[in-house]
């Protein structure tokens, strides 16, 4: 009994977002995408009209996993600071399963100076976890966790640039003491 299309979409825009989000956009070709899909050129483009088509599923559903886990996250009980070392550290430590770097971060530099759709769709993907990040900063300078004197802004910016940072330095080979203390000082300027 064949598998219904809904299932082979998902798995194949699943196996695609690791594809793209390890190569970039430019450097993942057809064939890259129909070995790491298993599926053949022709159900690429049945299922999909382009590669830019599967692209832009992939990016969304990337953006629908880590923002949902970072909003969890930010918006749950645990203390502003610990929630603040818990994204840096995601950074630090990734899944071993997952392709290193960002395929956010990669996009940003890759495609959006010359693609403004894609650099929309970041943007708005940034303000929402921005917004979350800061709420979290406020609650903590409540609680008496963070300095009430501090730009809640201007830190959740800090917090989002240093994450950044940690995803190209992972990509580009540092190893686990460099990210590390790259995320300790940044925990000690908040």
């Amino acid at each position: 009994m064949a598998r219904p299309r809904g299932f082979v979409e998902e798995r194949a825009v699943d196996a695609a977002m690791r594809a793209f989000w390890a190569h970039g956009y430019e450097g993942t070709s057809t064939q890259d995408l129909c070995e790491a899909t298993g599926l053949g050129r022709s159900s690429i483009y049945n299922t999909f009209a382009s590669k830019r088509e599967l692209f832009e599923k992939a990016l969304g559903r990337y953006i629908e996993l880590k923002t949902a886990a970072a909003l969890e996250l930010l918006g749950g009980e645990l203390p502003a600071r610990e929630k603040i070392r818990t994204v840096l550290w995601w950074a630090v430590e990734p899944d071993e399963q997952d392709p290193l770097g960002c395929l956010v971060v990669n996009s940003m530099v890759e495609l959006a100076p010359h693609e403004p759709a894609i650099a929309d769709r970041l943007r708005r993907d940034q303000e929402i976890r921005l917004a979350a990040l800061i709420a979290a900063i406020e609650a903590g300078q409540r609680a008496g966790e963070i300095a009430a004197d501090k730009d809640a802004e201007s830190l959740a910016r800090f917090v989002v640039a240093t994450i950044s940072g940690l995803r190209v330095l992972a990509r580009s080979g540092a190893d686990r003491a460099a990210l590390e203390s790259v995320a300790t000082t940044a925990l000690t300027a908040i």
